[in-house]
């Protein structure tokens, strides 16, 4: 199966991608807009990284819609899961229901609806996981 150009999932992640790089309380906690689709192979930490989306049909017998299941993951290395969680908070309050602007379609709600943080098997890194419930609508 091909994602098409005007894919809802595509709008919405670079709609993400643009509000979260351009989030003023997220990009200082960060250090810098360290927003990432694919992190490079030495990325600097701390960042966010947009992650899985589980995309399906949420059409109604009259209108077109499609639901999205998000995961938007924080890497950390202060030391401790204060700033994993510190970020993920800052994540979860620059998107929870935000006003974006989609290509091609509209954003019908966007909720942040679970976080967690876990170390990871190096026993130095932070993973928070933020996970969000979308959904689109076409234009």
């Amino acid at each position: 199966m091909s994602i098409p150009l005007d894919s809802p999932a595509l709008a919405l992640r670079a709609a993400l991608h643009a509000a979260l790089t351009n989030d003023a309380a997220l990009t200082a906690l960060l250090g810098g807009p360290r927003i990432h689709d694919v992190p490079p192979a030495e990325a600097d930490f701390p960042f966010v990284a947009l992650g899985e989306a589980v995309v399906a049909d949420w059409s109604t017998a009259t209108e077109a819609g499609t639901e999205h299941g998000l995961t938007l993951h924080v890497f950390s290395r202060s030391g401790g899961r204060a700033e994993a969680y510190a970020i993920a908070e800052a994540v979860a309050q620059a998107l929870h229901d935000a006003p974006l602007a989609l290509s091609g379609h509209r954003l019908a709600n966007l909720r942040a609806t679970t976080a967690e943080v876990r170390r990871e098997s190096d026993g130095r890194t932070f993973h928070a996981l933020v996970r969000f419930r979308a959904v689109t609508e076409p234009l």
